[in-house]
């Protein structure tokens, strides 16, 4: 999705623009960041602007998780709390477990984002890599995880 926000794909950039209005801010995980994140400076000028409707979640520097209402700002309890050595094994779990697409490897940032969406719940991950990542949530099970292709 990272990418396809810094290519200004149409699709991608509606997508984002949606997720301005809901409560929680769109999650991009620290691994996510740094596979993308290249000193090319289009790229980091496209992906600077795209992370500040973001956040990361535990950076010091990221935009709280969750934006801010008239009630004050509420927190969100699986961004606010990393994960934990049970979160690690069900990580490689499904890596080891996944039924992955024909001559791909498994990719723990795969895995790390379907865990993530996982305990979040009601949750969308978008993504040009779909194959992969449902075959991690069909492991990790989670009963209302969607995933959108990109």
């Amino acid at each position: 999705m990272l990418i396809a926000l810094a290519d200004r794909k149409a699709k991608a950039v509606a997508l984002h623009e949606g997720l301005r209005m809901v409560p929680h801010r769109a999650l991009v995980l620290g691994p996510v960041l740094a596979q993308v994140w290249r000193p090319q400076p289009a790229l980091v000028h496209a992906l600077s602007g795209v992370l500040k409707e973001c956040t990361v979640p535990q950076a010091r520097t990221s935009g709280p998780p969750m934006r801010e209402t008239k009630a004050g700002r509420p927190e969100c309890l699986a961004c606010a709390t990393g994960p934990d050595l049970a979160d690690r094994r069900r990580i490689g779990t499904a890596l080891g477990q996944a039924a992955l697409p024909v001559k791909k490897w498994p990719d723990a940032v795969d895995a790390w984002v379907a865990l993530a969406a996982a305990r979040h719940g009601s949750a969308v991950i978008f993504t040009t890599d779909p194959g992969d990542i449902r075959a991690c949530l069909t492991v990790l099970a989670p009963m209302d995880v969607h995933v959108v292709a990109v």
